[in-house]
């Protein structure tokens, strides 16, 4: 019998807004990141810097099905994104979430637990450039798409990147992750990865096994 599943998509636009501080100026461009919750349900999107940077957007925040939300991103700024889905809050500052839980907090200061779908970036990289992925390393819990948008994108080499197929309806049942606790109970709410759950990494046994 098919397992029951919550399906999701999360979509981050990387919206670059170009502006002169003066006639004659240089362009400047900054980067914005908007993300779109395209789910029928709330999710808790989480950031995490890679660079010693302060964290984005708060480190977490709670965005409504339908809504829509968007802050700068600092040049030279990398890090990831992800979604936290079935989180039930406890006070201003505690947050419980079925995916993607950072340690039980609202602002995030360590990454999401495994299994959780990845949205990762480096704004300024080589020759001042921004990169982009969507990752299933760490395992899935929700479809995430990224569209670079903008006047000077270039769509050849900035393309759209992202996995939006609902991975929950086909996961092996040796690697589903399924809801504790209310209407998730029973439910198919992630997918692990296989080297996660085979405590290998790429393929290879961690350091730990060797």
């Amino acid at each position: 019998m098919e397992a029951s599943r919550i399906p999701a998509f999360l979509l981050l636009l990387l919206g670059v807004i170009w502006s002169r501080a003066q006639l004659g100026a240089e362009a400047a461009g900054t980067t914005v990141f908007t993300l779109r919750n395209n789910c029928t349900h709330a999710i808790w999107p989480a950031t995490l810097s890679g660079n010693s940077a302060a964290a984005i957007g708060g480190g977490g925040f709670e965005l409504a099905a339908g809504a829509t939300v968007s802050f700068p991103g600092p040049t030279g700024w990398s890090g990831r994104f992800w979604a936290r889905t079935g989180c039930v809050a406890s006070g201003a500052s505690t947050l419980a979430c079925a995916t993607g839980d950072c340690g039980g907090a609202v602002s995030c200061s360590l990454g999401g637990a495994p299994p959780v779908t990845l949205a990762e970036f480096t704004l300024g990289g080589a020759d001042g450039k921004d990169f982009y992925d969507v990752s299933l390393v760490d395992g899935y819990n929700v479809g995430i798409g990224v569209v670079a948008t903008g006047a000077r994108v270039n769509s050849s080499t900035c393309g759209y990147a992202g996995c939006v197929a609902d991975v929950n309806a086909l996961c092996p049942a040796e690697l589903q992750v399924t809801g504790k606790e209310g209407d998730l109970e029973g439910k198919t709410v992630a997918c692990r990865s296989a080297c996660e759950a085979e405590g290998r990494h790429y393929g290879f046994p961690f350091p730990a096994d060797t």
